[in-house]
Order: structure tokens, then C-alpha cells, then sequence
């Protein structure tokens, strides 16, 4: 992402997002690059501290204000913090249905900052770019969560150990590890799915789900199938949002069922995943999973299947 003193417009991609993965709720998340969201940004000269959005591209109701779209509201932090003599033009294309719980904010926010960082006159690294993109995260959910964020920017498997001090920890990806996604007719905002989760865990369901997570980080460092299969599972989140999502339980048993490793809700939802090993298998549960949604008389707006890769945002 290297910045020539010349160059007056950019365009990056920033692939959707599976957050949580069942046992890291707020710190674990993975990179789909089967979708994603488009950002051009084009200098403003004389502008100063200037950004304006073109009518968005695939969601044609998201706001225009730059201080209340999750694309722009970092650009307005970087425009002051580097203290530049322009301004930016931005157009965003959605790729990433909105509400889909598929890191759709956070795709936009990273494809911008990606965008802007090569129009400067030196370019920031990924770390010094990630407080940016958080901002556009924060606009989204009201809070600074680096699930989607990072798998977005960075690529690969990311466990968020702390945002401030920052420390992340990029997770081994077994060989033939794949991702199933569908996604359910209906829209979930991320703050109302945040709200209902209750502030207390049970001492009981917080080891159990501990263990899972450390199940599930030992898995993907050995390659263990058979241990990922048993450690994925969501006892926290999941049982109290599911039943915002049309038909969850019978999409996941279809998964499981289809011989998925594990399935849970893919964000804040209504998204559905399913890891699995080998394609194989991932196209036989992605069917099973359609299936299973349209038995219940309910239709998707999508359903995808894709490697879990390190591909993170890239300039076009």
C-alpha cells in the first residue's frame, strides 16, 4: 500500500467478516473474501478537513453525513490528526448486505482508510491505520470491537487479545478449512443485538466456554478436525440471539447434520456459518442449509462458500 506524492485517487476492497466464531465473542474473527465492500477516494485539493460522500452504491438509504457513516468517520479523524491541506470525495459500493451481521460496516470503514492511506504523502501502517477504521466500527455499534475490524484489514484468522494497549495475534489457518455462510431474510442492527445480551455469565458456562476457545485456538495449530468439531460451540451468545434468526436451529442441525464441523451465528446475525473440512463437504452443507431455510417456507438473501484465507483489504 505504497503512496506516491502524485497520485490523486484510490480504490480498495475490503472482504466481509465472521465474527465471534462461536467462541470468541469480541475477539475472534476470520476474513471472507467471497464478498465485500468498494471504497474510491479521491482527493479534495484545498479542502481542508473536508469529506463528502457520493450516493452509496448498493445501499442507497445509508447516510450521507460523514460523521454518521462508518466509511468516513475515521477519514475526518485522519484529515485532522495528519493535519492535510485537502480533503476527500468518497464513493462506496456495498457488496455486503446491510444488517447481514457479515462486517458490512467494518468492510466500508476499511476500504476507505486503505483507500486514503494511498493518497498520503507517506503512508500509514496497518497498525497506525486501525484506530480509523475502529472509529467507523464505533458509528455502527457503539462500541470499539476489533472482530471485524481486524480479520478485514489484516486478513487470515485474528484473535483481538486488547485493542489498547494493542495486541493481536494472527491464528494458524488448518490447510482445507472452509467457510459455509447463509444469510436469512431479515435484518439485524448490531446495536439492538448487542443490547439484549445480559451483562452476567454464569462461573459454570464461562469455564465451559473457555475451554472452547482454548479447544478451538489449539485445533487450528494442529490441524485437530476432530478437536475444532468439538470445541465449537457458542454457550453464551448464541442461545440468546438465535432467536432473533429465522429458522437458526434448523439451519444449524442441517449443517451439523451435513457433516459441518460446527455452525453458529455469524456476527450479531441473522448470518448463519458453518466451518468444514474440504470443499467437498462445505458445498454439501451449503446445500443443506438452503434447503432447510426454504423448508421452513423462508427465503435467504444469499448463501456463499469460500476458503478461510488470509486475504485481508487490498487496493484495486
Amino acid at each position: 500500500m505504497s503512496a506516491t506524492l502524485t497520485q490523486k485517487e484510490a480504490t480498495a476492497f475490503a472482504p466481509a467478516s465472521v465474527a465471534n466464531v462461536a467462541v470468541g465473542f469480541d475477539i475472534l474473527g476470520f476474513a471472507f473474501p467471497s464478498l465485500g465492500d468498494r471504497v474510491k477516494v479521491r482527493q479534495l485539493p484545498g479542502e481542508l478537513g473536508l469529506v463528502r460522500i457520493s450516493p452509496v452504491s448498493g445501499s442507497p438509504d445509508l447516510p450521507l453525513d460523514p460523521k454518521k457513516n462508518t466509511a468516513t468517520r475515521g477519514l475526518l479523524r485522519l484529515l485532522k490528526d495528519l493535519n492535510l491541506d485537502f480533503g476527500f470525495q468518497v464513493e462506496i459500493e456495498k457488496g455486503i448486505p446491510i444488517g447481514s451481521g457479515l462486517g458490512g460496516s467494518a468492510a466500508s470503514a476499511v476500504a476507505a482508510a486503505v483507500a486514503a492511506n494511498a493518497l498520503l504523502p507517506q503512508s500509514l501502517s496497518l497498525e497506525e491505520l486501525l484506530p480509523y477504521c475502529l472509529d467507523g466500527e464505533e458509528v455502527a455499534s457503539g462500541a470499539r470491537h476489533g472482530d471485524n475490524i481486524v480479520p478485514s484489514l489484516y486478513g487470515g484468522l485474528q484473535l483481538v487479545r486488547s485493542l489498547d494497549p494493542l495486541d493481536i495475534l494472527q491464528v494458524s489457518i488448518p490447510k482445507q478449512l472452509f467457510c459455509v455462510v447463509i444469510h436469512p431474510e431479515a435484518q439485524i442492527e448490531t446495536r439492538a443485538a448487542r443490547a439484549i445480551l445480559k451483562p452476567e455469565i454464569p462461573l459454570k458456562k464461562f469455564v465451559a466456554q473457555s475451554a472452547n476457545l482454548a479447544g478451538f485456538i489449539a485445533a487450528c495449530y494442529r490441524s485437530d478436525f476432530a478437536l475444532m468439531r468439538r470445541s465449537l460451540k457458542d454457550l453464551i451468545i448464541e442461545p440468546q440471539r438465535k432467536s432473533l434468526i429465522p429458522g437458526f436451529d434448523e439451519i444449524q442441525a442441517a449443517a451439523l447434520g451435513a457433516g459441518a464441523l460446527g455452525s453458529s451465528i455469524s456476527g450479531s446475525g441473522p448470518s448463519v456459518f458453518a466451518l468444514c473440512e474440504g470443499e467437498a463437504c462445505a458445498q454439501e452443507v451449503k446445500n443443506q442449509m438452503v434447503e432447510a431455510l426454504q423448508q421452513l417456507g423462508h427465503s435467504s438473501k444469499g448463501a456463499w462458500l469460500g476458503a478461510v484465507s488470509s486475504t485481508g483489504a487490498r487496493l484495486l
